[in-house]
């Protein structure tokens, strides 16, 4: 019997392997409880271009304190701003891995808003 958490990196690597076969670079997600985190990851996947994350002190003042990262408002915050780093790194269009999680809620606001701010999916 998998855990919780095996099942969900067992539907992120296939995701992965897809994603590096293109050598595109990939927009990945990473959610907990209290915060969200999105990287842009080069082609070839060993280099971060651009992260954002609920758990920088600027978002956090900006979403009102502690706690306030675990909602959809922080993720679309998130999705922003990780589109305008991407951009300011050069990177245009992305391959977006959800790592496992469902996309709905925070994960869905997040691609939504990077994507209205200019990233290409």
């Amino acid at each position: 019997m998998l855990t919780k958490k095996e099942q969900r990196l067992r539907r992120a690597r296939q995701t992965r392997i897809r994603i590096a076969q293109q050598g595109v670079a990939r927009l990945s997600v990473n959610r907990t409880n209290l915060h969200i985190y999105a990287s842009v990851i080069s082609g070839d996947g060993t280099t971060v271009l651009a992260s954002a994350s609920t758990a920088e002190a600027e978002v956090r003042t900006s979403l009102g304190g502690a706690g306030k990262g675990g909602n959809t408002a922080a993720a679309t915050l998130i999705g922003k701003r990780i589109a305008e780093k991407a951009k300011a790194a050069g990177v245009e269009k992305v391959a977006f891995d959800r790592a496992g999680f469902a996309y709905h809620g925070r994960v869905k606001a997040l691609a939504d808003a990077a994507r209205e701010a200019g990233l290409q999916f």
